[in-house]
């Protein structure tokens, strides 16, 4: 359905419904009912939106397309859940570490069904690295790192821990909040699996002794 599309890209460019109006040059309330199916977008509009979304106005307003929706929403449900698995299996837990595939470079891997992650990253106490997820042997998503440490209280375990925390709703590093003891992990993110970006930080006392950023998303 044309209102399920709207909501769809409007989310996925990480626009809120405000957003959308003022660029559209139309009230709140009317992207309210365009999303609703109250009323349909006319023609100016529909090229507005999909000049706006990078689609054709055939795909906004064929219903066929539905299919493909619900498909894609399956396929990115299956990623959040073997990423959960794989992060949970390699890195963070000390497992599941393999041979080099760059020299010097540090390397983990996962692979269940179709599905193959692989963690790759240079460097300690500063490091860059590059998360890959294959399916059928195709890289279908990615996600690339830096992380820096800012000060010697800094605990790598305490890292690894909160990493472990990572869910299916936010599948990247570790939760929004997480805290034990003295340390305390915050993630900001901006986007969903299929686009995204942020910022981590881990914070010894009141003072910040590390922070990372990540940006990636589908592959195709």
């Amino acid at each position: 359905m044309l209102n399920e599309k709207i909501v769809y890209y409007r989310k996925k460019n990480m626009l809120t419904q405000e957003e959308l109006a003022y660029q559209l040059n139309v009230s709140r309330q009317t992207v309210t009912k365009w999303e609703t199916g109250t009323i349909y977008p006319n023609i100016e509009y529909l090229i507005k939106l999909s000049n706006l979304f990078g689609v054709s106005i055939d795909y906004l307003v064929k219903e066929d397309d539905c299919l493909t929706l619900e498909t894609h929403k399956i396929e990115i449900s299956e990623l959040a859940c073997f990423l959960v698995k794989a992060k949970k299996a390699t890195y963070a837990n000390k497992t599941n570490k393999v041979n080099s595939s760059r020299k010097e470079s540090h390397d983990y891997s996962y692979q269940e069904n179709n599905y193959t992650y692989l963690d790759s990253f240079f460097g300690a106490e500063n490091f860059s690295g590059q998360e890959i997820v294959y399916k059928d042997e195709k890289p279908c998503w990615s996600m690339n790192y830096y992380g820096r440490v800012i000060e010697e209280n800094f605990n790598d375990d305490f890292l690894k821990e909160a990493l472990l925390q990572v869910d299916e709703e936010l599948p990247f590093r570790g939760p929004l909040f997480y805290q034990k003891g003295e340390y305390l992990y915050l993630l900001r993110i901006q986007g969903k699996i299929d686009f995204f970006q942020g910022v981590e930080e881990i914070y010894y006392q009141t003072y910040k002794v590390y922070e990372g950023f990540i940006q990636g998303g589908i592959v195709k």
